[in-house]
């Protein structure tokens, strides 16, 4: 995005300084504030008019991109969020959602309060448009007009934000969800305003489990097992698949009745990949390697890291320390995946411990011996492995939570692979 060419011709049209100026647009971008918008804010602040030469072009959703500069659109509110962010230093509250017509629908953002209410009809004059989350977004604010309109648009989307967490994708807003906490542990991070105590764990219902974040703790989020009624959530991504959110500004309730919690989805790896990745899967295959990089390792004792020779790619010249794990080739026909194996794991598939397998390598004057042990042990075999699939540069890894001989009848699902092929 060139600011110093908006700034330049900003600057001119209100007579002041060109580096102010950019100095001002500059802070108010880089806190996702869309450049239009920005623009505005600052002819407002000098004095100058909001508009712009042209004005807003009436545009069906479908129709509308970044390069669409300022737009009228009339469209049925799905979904109402909020949340606080913060930019050029200060607290900001924004209202965000999606929007749809009969063509199609788009997220937005409002920058301030225009009392938008899910299932309503609006027009939205002279809104903005910007990419978010590789999607054009609507934005508007102080320069643009709401009218609640009495047209009436028959959309093929659903009103109010209701959700299973299978179908929840990066960018969702003002999400309503019926789950039950999996898992959770309270964290205290570094967060903007310094130290600040959050909840993180894993929500499931029987369509899927998801990863969430609650950056205000919940009482009702920290009894695990609880069953909860979610309003005013948020989605971003997460090690390549979906996160929960839940903000200051969400709604948190036990329900009486609890929630069954499905899973783990069994799926392909060239399903798993295609869809970018995947949380609480289960996949089946023949493990046909273990790879370098197993057995007996050492780890960084500050990040974690592995090290090779003492030497870690952060933190030099380390001591290690001592740990097991697995990294191994699934391949189930359909594509082949790295499953990573922790040390619990590792030493189920080793038939031993961390201090058997130290014994084992100084026995053998060899470290690698423990890692050929494990080969001798699983390669060749079945396995249907579960945990959490992520595809990066390198590949999809699956990180493995479950680990054990796949009882499935080989020759039954090569027929139902064959089905599917021939589909």
């Amino acid at each position: 995005m060139d600011v110093d060419r908006h700034a330049e011709e900003l600057a001119s049209d209100l007579g002041v300084d060109k580096e102010e100026v950019a100095e001002g647009l500059r802070n108010l971008v880089e806190y996702s504030v869309p450049m239009e918008e920005a623009k505005q804010s600052l002819r407002r602040k000098y004095g100058g008019d909001s508009g712009g030469s042209s004005g807003p072009t009436s545009a069906d959703l479908a129709d509308v991109t970044p390069d669409s500069g300022n737009v009228t659109v009339t469209a049925v509110v799905l979904t109402v969020g909020k949340r606080s962010i913060r930019y050029n230093g200060e607290d900001h509250v924004i209202f965000e959602g999606e929007l749809a017509d009969e063509t199609g629908k788009l997220s937005y953002t409002a920058w301030e309060d225009f009392g938008l209410e899910a299932g309503d009809v609006v027009q939205i004059g002279n809104a903005s448009v910007r990419e978010y989350e590789g999607r054009p977004e609507v934005n508007f604010g102080e320069s643009s007009t709401v009218t609640v309109s009495e047209e009436t648009l028959d959309v093929p989307y659903d009103v109010g934000g209701e959700a299973d967490l299978a179908d929840l994708e990066p960018g969702d807003r003002g999400v309503v969800l019926d789950v039950r906490v999996v898992e959770v542990e309270r964290k205290t991070i570094d967060g903007r305003d310094g130290e600040t105590d959050i909840l993180s764990g894993v929500l499931g219902d029987e369509s899927a489990r998801l990863p969430f974040t609650a950056w205000d703790p919940v009482p009702a989020l920290e009894d695990e097992g609880a069953s909860v009624h979610v309003e005013n959530a948020y989605v971003r991504e997460f090690r390549g698949v979906p996160e929960v959110n839940v903000s200051e500004f969400s709604v948190v309730a036990p329900r009486d009745d609890p929630v069954e919690v499905g899973g783990p989805t069994r799926m392909t790896v060239r399903e798993a990949v295609s869809d970018g990745g995947a949380y609480d899967v289960e996949l089946v295959g023949n493990l046909i390697e273990v790879r370098d990089g197993s057995g007996l390792i050492e780890r960084c004792p500050q990040c974690g890291r592995v090290i090779q020779k003492g030497q870690c790619r952060t933190h030099g010249q380390v001591d290690g320390e001592d740990d097991l794990r697995v990294k191994g080739i699934l391949d189930d026909g359909t594509g082949t995946a790295t499953v990573v194996l922790d040390r619990e794991l590792t030493e189920d598939v080793y038939g031993a411990g961390l201090d058997a397998a130290l014994d084992a390598a100084k026995e053998a004057m060899d470290r690698e011996v423990v890692a050929d042990d494990i080969r001798e042990r699983i390669v060749g075999k079945e396995y249907a492995v579960r945990g959490h699939l992520s595809v990066d540069e390198y590949g999809a890894n699956l990180e493995a939570v479950r680990f054990r001989e796949s009882a499935d009848d080989p020759a039954e699902r090569a027929h139902d692979l064959l089905a599917e092929v021939d589909a």
